[in-house]
């Protein structure tokens, strides 16, 4: 009976709290909502999706992204297979400027207002911001569209180049929980991750910071993750789950059973009313075509169209005619400039 009264009191607390209020639920709270039964599930996605409709809107926001440089990462990421620690059958490449513009002139075509710039390093070095620059450059001169980067950690210097050249966002994730971060990644720090999102906010870009669910974290974890998350303020949160890829410490991992995804979508979106949550890697595998309409109607007001980075996603054609059938307009450039 106890469990029960819990379970009634932490969705009346989120409706009085998050959805009237705007304001997230504590890590606590969080983690109760992780314990709700599965009979409890279509009425936890029901409110966050009221949650995503009143402080969000029905919009949503589209966006492709590109690797610059695949591969040959010298850190030891356990879900990456762009790890050179690793024997993954992803191998070091890199795209030149014309392929850069050519993938962005894709993307747009699709309807995406964001294109991002990514990079498989510790952090740029000077080759790489050397194309990086161009690259941006070669973008908006070619097409109308906003130019996200995630290349890592920056230095202050790094992070102030940016700006100036107007990359709009800079995406450098967390991945997981603080206290399961050694779990994933050995080879710098969760701190240094967070040292870095600092400095992006305070130079005025906004800040894209999520991770990845189903690397073997608790679920108190998973509530720890989107509480820290919230204390961040993120500008959007790319979601993803697991894709175990062949060759990483990861490999072998269970795929996240789509329930439980669900059940994390709204969880995070409890927590992070205001906030851009995109859905990114894995969803695919994880919850198919029925999950992820379930989880556009569960929290989630934005999608990455297309390939991942050493993934296959769902057609972007399949994406936008969904939101079109779900009456979720794509949000114009306009309004994200």
């Amino acid at each position: 009976m106890t469990d029960v009264l819990d379970t009634l009191d932490v969705l009346a607390t989120a409706r009085e709290q998050v959805l009237e209020h705007g304001r997230g639920l504590s890590e606590p709270d969080l983690s109760r909502v992780l314990d709700l039964p599965d009979d409890r599930l279509p009425e936890l996605l029901q409110l966050a999706h009221d949650v995503r409709m009143r402080w969000c809107g029905p919009e949503v926001e589209v966006e492709g992204i590109v690797s610059v440089k695949t591969g040959g990462c010298p850190e030891d990421c356990h879900f990456c297979s762009q790890s050179g620690r690793f024997d993954s059958p992803v191998r070091a490449a890199w795209l030149d400027i014309p392929e850069l513009v050519e993938a962005a002139k894709e993307t747009a075509k699709t309807g995406a207002t964001e294109f991002c710039i990514v990079a498989a390093v510790r952090g740029p070095d000077e080759r790489l911001m050397n194309q990086v620059r161009d690259g941006v450059k070669a973008i908006r001169d070619a097409v109308d569209i906003n130019i996200a980067c995630s290349l890592g950690m920056l230095t202050q210097e790094q992070v102030d180049e940016l700006a100036a050249i107007g990359v709009h966002r800079y995406n450098h994730n967390l991945e997981t929980a603080r206290s399961y971060f050694a779990n994933v990644v050995t080879t710098h720090t969760w701190e240094e991750r967070w040292e870095t999102l600092r400095m992006v906010g305070e130079a005025g870009m906004e800040v894209c910071c999520g991770g990845i669910v189903g690397m073997g974290e608790s679920r108190a974890q998973r509530a720890e993750f989107a509480a820290q998350l919230a204390e961040l303020s993120p500008d959007e949160v790319p979601l993803n789950f697991l894709n175990p890829r062949p060759g990483t410490p990861f490999g072998d991992l269970p795929v996240l059973d789509a329930k439980e995804a669900l059940r994390t979508i709204a969880m995070f979106r409890l927590a992070l009313p205001r906030t851009i949550l995109r859905y990114a890697g894995g969803r695919e595998i994880t919850l198919g075509d029925l999950g992820t309409r379930e989880g556009l109607l569960g929290g989630i007001n934005a999608v990455i169209v297309g390939n991942y980075l050493t993934t296959l996603g769902r057609d972007p054609a399949d994406d936008l005619a969904l939101l079109d059938e779900l009456s979720m307009p794509v949000k114009a450039l306009s309004a994200t400039l």
